[in-house]
């Protein structure tokens, strides 16, 4: 089946080999956040801790490009033909590397990638929710003046009950003014408000999670109506236990509501999950057949950002 990611988070998508690899390079211990393979984490603040601790071991430009390389060589081995990361110049300078460098990493690995598997990848630069609106007007301007073709989106993350949208309206006004396409986190930890308040002041193409748009009919029959793509992750909504079970999950209802849909793995390793995970799951708990799941891989080729000939040439392997 093949497949098409549009959220996943590159620091978050290191597994616990890669980053025990790192650990050995830097001489860190990661032992109170990896144990028998697998990280360890019980709430929303220590799994950012394990997050945080894993993302501090990348740290040069070679660094990264292991990091885009070895996940990308991962995801095609899963089928997957398209792939969008979410990178962050914050953590690139919390690491003490300049965002360019950070970038430049990036663009390597992806590079070696597509050489190596012909899968195609793109990087959309968030700006920190939490690490307030200047913050996210300079990730903002960095993703409009890189000049890195690879660029192709911007967006925001971070703790989603920080701030209003009202507050980041500049800078996205900056990436969509440089022709990036407009993604943004709302719609998980925080209720479907914060999936309207989005919608109002941001006026996203696509939406990072939106599932708690549930809550609300009337937002639901907005985003159809609309045309909002949902960045859906499953297996990371039931890890955090936004829903208690998959049997819970609205992806279902949003489907059934003519709300467009895509699946995604988000911090992948971190919730024991991946791209083929997602799919075989939607599969198992959701009903979703052959058919089903080619049209939602073809949802996310149709959304992604990139230029019309490689959506095409996507859509051609898609349909082989």
């Amino acid at each position: 089946m093949p497949k098409a990611e549009l959220h996943c988070h590159i620091e978050g998508a290191a597994d616990t080999e890669l980053v025990m690899q790192q650990a050995a390079i830097y001489g860190a211990d990661m032992s109170p956040f990896i144990r028998d393979g697998a990280f360890v984490w019980h709430d929303f603040t220590s799994f950012l801790a394990a997050y945080d601790a894993s993302a501090s071991l990348f740290r040069t430009e070679e660094d990264y490009a292991r990091l885009a390389e070895h996940y990308l060589a991962s995801l095609a081995g899963q089928g997957a033909i398209y792939s969008e990361i979410f990178i962050s110049p914050d953590h690139a300078m919390r690491s003490g590397l300049s965002p360019r460098a950070y970038l430049g990493g990036l663009a390597e690995g992806v590079r070696r990638a597509k050489a190596a598997s012909g899968i195609e990848a793109r990087m959309i630069v968030i700006g920190v929710r939490h690490f307030g609106a200047e913050a996210v007007e300079a990730a903002a301007r960095f993703a409009a003046d890189c000049d890195e073709p690879l660029v192709t989106g911007f967006g925001m993350a971070g703790e989603e009950r920080h701030g209003n949208p009202r507050d980041y309206a500049h800078a996205f006004d900056i990436a969509r003014e440089a022709g990036l396409g407009i993604t943004v986190h709302a719609g998980e930890l925080a209720g479907w408000e914060s999936v309207a308040a989005a919608l109002d002041h941001l006026r996203p193409a696509r939406i990072g999670h939106g599932v708690r748009a549930v809550e609300n009919p009337d937002l639901v029959r907005r985003i159809a109506g609309e045309g909002i793509v949902l960045e859906c992750c499953p297996c990371s909504n039931v890890a955090l236990q936004i829903f208690d079970g998959f049997e819970n999950h609205p992806l279902p209802q949003l489907m059934v509501a003519d709300c467009k849909v895509t699946l995604s793995s988000d911090d992948p390793p971190y919730f024991r999950t991946s791209i083929r995970r997602e799919y075989e799951e939607a599969r198992r708990h959701f009903g979703m057949d052959d058919t089903a799941l080619g049209d939602i891989t073809r949802t996310a080729i149709e959304a992604a950002f990139i230029d019309e000939k490689t959506r095409q040439a996507l859509l051609a392997r898609l349909s082989r």
